[in-house]
């Protein structure tokens, strides 16, 4: 029987081509600027490349803050446990007694 393939988003080569065609169309696009007339409303926007810079930083500045709120609000790994009433001493993770009604250790 054949081996299963990897799905092609994970393939190395993929990878590389995926990297390859990104660079390009971002030189493309930073060159073609070069080629057309802007109308800059502020002093800042009419450096070249500004767009590109402009957009890297605005993602780089949204990565920093979702991380920031991330360690902000995160609670511990046994935030729920504790909640539903799961303790240590149920290694099963069973919960309440309620669970089981008919006390066969079926939830169902």
């Amino acid at each position: 029987m054949r081996e299963k393939e990897k799905h092609w988003l994970v393939r190395p080569e993929t990878i590389r081509w995926l990297w390859v065609v990104f660079i390009v169309v971002l030189a493309v696009t930073v060159a073609w600027e070069a080629l057309l007339h802007r109308h800059p409303h502020f002093g800042i926007d009419g450096i070249f490349g500004f767009n590109a810079w402009y957009g890297f930083l605005a993602c780089a500045a949204m990565v920093v803050f979702a991380k920031g709120l991330g360690y902000l609000i995160k609670r511990p790994d046994s935030y729920y446990d504790a909640q539903n009433g799961v303790t240590s001493d149920d290694p099963a993770g069973a919960g309440p007694a309620g669970d089981d009604p008919a006390g066969d250790g079926n939830a169902d």
